[in-house]
């Protein structure tokens, strides 16, 4: 597998900007409502029973939760945001139909999706070495993620590229990357500051680990780790503890943690340990993100999802009752 991609998306996107409010419903298999759809399109990030928008706060502490959150270093480390004001996150764009599209040049081109992307030299890019580059076709629900993205002249290139339509479950093919080492898309796991204004947060949320094994779960479909016992795989999911008092928080400050005891964190590529990744957004305070570093990453424990698998080609999750 490729080693570079363990650096593979440090930070990540979503949209900035718009909100579809929907109901809350109890019980924690696959909800049943809609996941919030992207700011300025009538697409939601994906069907409803994905196990990215399923909660997860009834599933049982995975057997491998003391090795994992020692290899993370939980014990001293604090959950750390990657992002904040003015402008440090993942940028994303949203484009329409008459949109250009071009061809895009990959160095792994066997795992990318070969297709025209909508592109342009006013896309936004991440900065740093990542160099994500996030669209949402608004016309055809679909989501374009790049890795690594270089201008030359008119011609474009990338380390990687994968296509996720928003109204589907399928997974990649198995052992393929994306713009992510895990084989994810990027868009869904970032946090908003839409959703939290909105007052919920309806997914879970993608986290990086310095060290990841040379494994994944279900549903990530790549790994980018290294031969170390212990070591988290990509796609391993971690929840806030239930038991964690959270009142003394913020109200924004509780909309992310309860998200994070609801939906839980995904590892999704590899980067320091407890990094949570959200967009772009200078609406984004010093004050929040201060508050999100207060809490100590030894409340998480991982969670066993095996349960809610369906299909090991699909993200579709029907977790059993408690």
């Amino acid at each position: 597998m490729q080693r570079f991609l363990r650096l593979c998306g440090l930070f990540a996107c979503l949209a900035i900007s718009g909100v579809l409010v929907v109901p809350a419903v109890a019980g924690y298999r696959a909800t049943g409502r809609h996941a919030r759809a992207i700011p300025g399109t009538s697409c939601d990030v994906f069907p409803q029973d994905s196990i990215w928008n399923t909660d997860i706060s009834g599933l049982p502490v995975h057997d491998m939760n003391d090795e994992w959150l020692d290899s993370m270093e939980a014990e001293t480390t604090d959950l750390h945001p990657d992002f904040g004001p003015p402008d440090y996150g993942i940028p994303f764009d949203v484009v329409g139909a008459n949109a250009p599209r071009r061809e895009v040049k990959f160095l792994y081109a066997g795992q990318s999706d070969r297709k025209r992307y909508p592109i342009t030299k006013s896309t936004p890019i991440e900065g740093g070495s990542d160099r994500h580059a996030l669209i949402v076709d608004r016309s055809r629900c679909a989501l374009y993620e790049l890795f690594r993205v270089r201008w030359k002249g008119i011609k474009v290139s990338a380390g990687s590229g994968a296509i996720f339509p928003l109204d589907s479950n399928a997974l990649r093919p198995n052992g393929w990357t994306s713009a992510d080492a895990a084989g994810l898309p990027i868009l869904p796991g970032l946090l908003r500051f839409d959703e939290i204004e909105a007052g919920e947060i309806e997914h879970a949320i993608r986290v990086t680990a310095d060290v990841t094994s040379e494994d994944w779960l279900w549903p990530a479909r790549h790994e980018a780790g290294v031969d170390v016992a212990g070591a988290p795989p990509m796609g391993a999911r971690f929840r806030l503890q239930d038991d964690y008092d959270i009142s003394g928080f913020s109200t924004r400050a509780q909309v992310v943690l309860q998200a994070m005891k609801t939906y839980g964190l995904i590892l999704a590529d590899n980067g320091s340990n407890w990094y949570v990744t959200g967009t772009r957004d200078a609406r984004w305070t010093n004050g929040l993100l201060d508050q999100l570093k207060q809490v100590p990453a030894a409340r998480f424990e991982a969670v066993d999802t095996s349960a809610c698998m369906i299909d090991p080609d699909s993200a579709a999750a029907d977790c059993p009752a408690p």
